[in-house]
C-alpha cells in the first residue's frame, strides 16, 4: 500500500488549446488508479477536470467530487462520481477538498486552477498541513510561474525552503514519484523582529 490513500487534482474545467493538456488529465488518472490511488477533484464532468475523473473511473478507482452548488450548472457536474458533494462556497470547496486529501496535484489550468495551488501552498508553508504539492509542467505550461517562484526568492519574498514546497515534474510518473518520496520540514518562525 502506497503512501496516499487519495489525491486532490486542481486543473481547468476547460481542455486547453494543446492536445497534450488532455492527454496529460488522462495518464494522471490512469496512473492514480492503477496505484489504487482515489482522486479528489472539483467534480465537474467537462475539460481536463472531466478527463482526470473519467481516467480514474475506468481504473476503477474512487472518485470524489466537491463542487458549489453555483457552479454545478456552469461546470456541469459529473453525475457518474463514487460522491459528490454540493457545497456552499468555493472556500467550502477547498477546505473539503484538502481535508480528503492526502496530496496534491496541480495540471494546467486558469485563475482557478492557480489560486487553488497557491492557497494549499501557503496551507504548508503556515503548516495547516503537511500533505506535498506536484505541479504537472506539461509542454512547459507553468515554466514562466516556476521562474517567478525563483524570482520572488531572488527579490527575498519567498524562502528558499518554502519555494521547494512546489515540487514541478513534466511527466505524470515522476511527479508522483516525487510526491510519494516528499518531506515537508519542520518550520522555524520566519519572521523576526529587525
Amino acid at each position: 500500500m502506497g503512501r496516499f490513500k487519495r489525491i486532490c487534482v486542481f486543473c481547468g474545467s476547460a481542455e486547453g488549446a494543446d492536445p497534450a493538456f488532455l492527454a496529460a488529465a488522462t495518464e494522471v488518472g490512469a496512473l492514480l488508479a492503477s496505484r489504487g490511488i482515489g482522486l479528489v477533484y472539483g467534480g465537474a464532468k467537462v475539460g481536463l477536470m472531466g478527463a482526470v475523473a473519467n481516467a480514474v473511473l475506468a481504473g476503477g478507482a474512487q472518485v470524489m467530487g466537491v463542487i458549489p452548488d453555483r457552479l454545478r450548472t456552469k461546470e456541469v457536474a459529473h453525475d457518474g462520481l463514487t460522491e459528490l458533494f454540493v457545497v456552499d462556497s468555493m472556500h467550502a470547496r477547498k477546505a473539503m477538498m484538502g481535508h480528503l486529501s492526502d496530496a496534491f496535484i496541480v495540471l494546467p489550468g486558469g485563475w482557478g486552477t492557480m489560486e487553488e495551488m497557491f492557497e494549499v501552498l501557503t496551507w504548508t508553508q503556515l503548516r495547516y498541513h503537511t500533505k506535498p504539492i506536484g505541479l504537472l509542467n506539461v509542454n512547459s505550461y507553468y515554466s514562466h510561474l516556476l521562474a517567478f517562484a525563483d524570482h520572488a526568492v531572488g527579490q527575498g519574498l519567498l524562502r528558499p525552503e518554502h519555494r521547494a514546497l512546489l515540487l514541478a515534474e513534466s511527466t505524470p510518473d515522476a511527479l508522483l514519484d516525487a510526491l510519494e518520496k516528499a518531506e515537508i520540514p519542520e518550520e522555524p518562525r520566519w519572521i523576526t523582529k529587525p
